[in-house]
C-alpha cells in the first residue's frame, strides 16, 4: 500500500456533491481506467451507516484495479470497511486517536492548509497530507486559498518523508503552474468529475505530471 501511495502522482476523489449514489462505482471506475491509483470517497453528511453500505462497490473497484481505497473523513467506517486509508481534516482532533480506532495498518492522510499545519501533520504521523486548497474551488466554497508560494517550502519540509498532494481549483489549465511552483503529485476533483471523458482526462493529466 505504500509503495501505490509514494507513486502516486494523481489522487483522484469520487465525490457525491458530483456524483449521484448510484453512479458511485461507475465513475470509482472510469478513474481507476485512467490510471488512476489512489482514490478516496467523500460523502459529506452522509452517516457512518450509509457508508459503509454504499462504499463496497466503489472498493471493489479499487480492489480490482490495484488501487487504494480511502475513506474521507469518518475513521469508524474506513475500520469497519478495512479501507487502505482514510483521509480527515484539521478538525478531526489528534491522529492518535484516529490510529487508535483504525489501527496501525491503515494509512491517514491529513489535510493541511499552511506550512506550520503540514509540518504538525508530519510530526504527529500523517502518511501523507494534502495541501491547500491552492486555488478557489467549488469543491470547498468559502475556504481561502492558499495560493502556489508556500508549495516548494512544503515539498522541501515535508516531502522528503510523506508524500504532498496539493489541491484546490487544480485544472488543464493551472496544473502548469502548480507543477512549476514545486509540486510532484495532485489531487484533482471537479475538474475530472465533470469531464466527458473521466479516463481520457486523468490519463492525459499523467502524462503532464513528470515521473517521481
Amino acid at each position: 500500500m505504500r509503495r501505490t501511495l509514494e507513486e502516486c502522482r494523481l489522487y483522484g476523489i469520487v465525490d457525491t456533491g458530483y456524483v449521484p449514489a448510484e453512479g458511485l462505482a461507475a465513475c470509482a471506475r472510469e478513474l481507476c481506467e485512467g490510471d488512476v491509483r489512489v482514490l478516496q470517497l467523500r460523502a459529506k453528511g452522509w452517516t457512518t451507516e450509509q457508508l459503509v453500505s454504499a462504499a463496497p462497490p466503489v472498493q471493489e473497484v479499487c480492489r480490482a484495479a490495484g488501487a487504494l481505497f480511502v475513506m474521507n473523513d469518518d475513521p469508524t467506517a474506513a475500520a469497519e470497511l478495512g479501507a487502505d486509508a482514510v483521509h480527515v481534516g484539521q478538525d478531526a482532533g489528534p491522529l492518535a486517536e484516529i490510529r487508535r480506532i483504525v489501527g496501525e495498518r491503515m494509512l491517514i492522510g491529513r489535510s493541511t492548509h499552511s506550512v506550520s499545519q503540514a509540518l504538525a501533520a508530519r510530526d504527529e504521523g500523517a502518511d501523507y497530507i494534502g495541501f491547500g486548497p491552492l486555488f478557489p474551488t467549488p469543491t470547498k466554497p468559502g475556504r481561502p486559498a492558499v495560493g502556489l508560494q508556500d508549495i516548494a517550502t512544503v515539498e522541501r519540509e515535508v516531502g522528503k518523508s510523506i508524500p504532498v498532494f496539493c489541491i484546490g481549483g487544480i485544472t488543464s489549465a493551472t496544473l502548469p503552474s502548480v507543477l512549476a511552483a514545486g509540486a510532484r503529485r495532485v489531487v484533482i476533483v471537479s475538474h475530472l468529475l465533470c469531464a466527458a471523458d473521466r479516463a481520457g482526462l486523468a490519463r492525459e493529466l499523467l502524462q503532464r505530471i513528470p515521473l517521481l
